[in-house]
């Protein structure tokens, strides 16, 4: 199923220069605008106001970037926690009104702030920037992936940039975004979301699939477009995910938290070839 984002893209006048002729002509740019998130909490009659984050990403699909963000940092563990989403920045101004989400949070679950203990500033090339320690990043689990299941055939996994690259429709607007598809057991692609942030493209996954009941992704491989950070294999196993694959290389840590929750990770998928950094069981040849 194709990302129903249609508005991540502007139309940018450019200067093309080609074989030594240059030549005026519109160009599609991938959309990147902040957005913060706000969150509601506390019980019914002594609600509090909090910023919690300030994240650049591509419009589009903002309640799941939020529920998945939420989750994958630990503040919420189930959809049900949220009891509602909207933009509230018209108030300030028209260029905010979709920039600032408030999330209501249900009036029985605790949040202290205090114990964040960081800075929810991210950008669109870094998810990690502005943590307080690498110790911090080491989220509590929500879900862990079942011990040698599901099973993908080499086959399959070989389709999974093709059958990725055809449903990515902002990258083939502008070529300038990342994305994170879930494939079910039978190697066909499910779910798809694409940002200017790879770790939003997955906060987008894993919340869209807390709000369709579909969660964990226990039974799913999920594929993102870029290279393999710790904080993305960190976002897919809160989630359950039992097999991470990308086209490009995994760090140290992406490697040893991989390893850390039973996760299998397989990176330069390109062509006929892939390389297997764990979890080989979940692979038939």
């Amino acid at each position: 199923m194709a990302s129903p984002n249609t508005v991540g893209t502007k139309t940018k006048p450019i200067l093309q220069v080609k074989a030594g002729q240059q030549t005026e002509q519109p160009d599609l740019v991938a959309c990147e605008e902040p957005l913060e998130i706000k969150l509601a909490f506390g019980p019914t009659g002594n609600r509090e106001h909090r910023s919690l984050a300030i994240t650049m990403r591509t419009p589009g699909q903002d309640e799941e970037l939020a529920i998945g963000f939420l989750f994958t940092e630990g503040i919420i563990g189930r959809a049900e926690e949220v009891i509602g989403v909207r933009h509230v920045g018209q108030a300030l101004s028209p260029e905010s009104a979709e920039n600032i989400l408030l999330v209501e949070l249900a009036p029985e679950l605790p949040v202290d702030f205090d114990k964040l203990n960081r800075h929810f500033y991210t950008s669109s090339s870094c998810g990690v920037c502005g943590k307080a320690s690498i110790e911090m990043l080491r989220t509590v689990n929500m879900y862990y992936p079942r011990k040698g299941h599901p099973v993908f055939t080499a086959d399959q996994i070989h389709s999974f940039p093709n059958q990725l690259s055809a449903q990515q429709s902002l990258f083939d607007q502008t070529g300038g975004i990342h994305a994170s598809a879930a494939f079910g057991p039978d190697g066909q692609l499910l779910h798809l979301r694409e940002d200017v942030g790879r770790h939003n493209a997955m906060d987008k996954l894993i919340g869209a699939a807390l709000q369709s009941g579909n969660f964990p992704l226990r039974e799913q491989a999920v594929m993102v477009s870029g290279r393999l950070s710790f904080e993305l294999v960190q976002k897919a196993s809160m989630a359950g995910v039992p097999m991470l694959v990308a086209v490009g290389a995994p760090s140290t840590l992406a490697v040893e938290l991989a390893e850390e929750n039973g996760m299998t990770l397989v990176g330069f998928l390109r062509g006929k070839r892939f390389n297997v950094y764990g979890g080989p069981e979940r692979i038939k040849l």
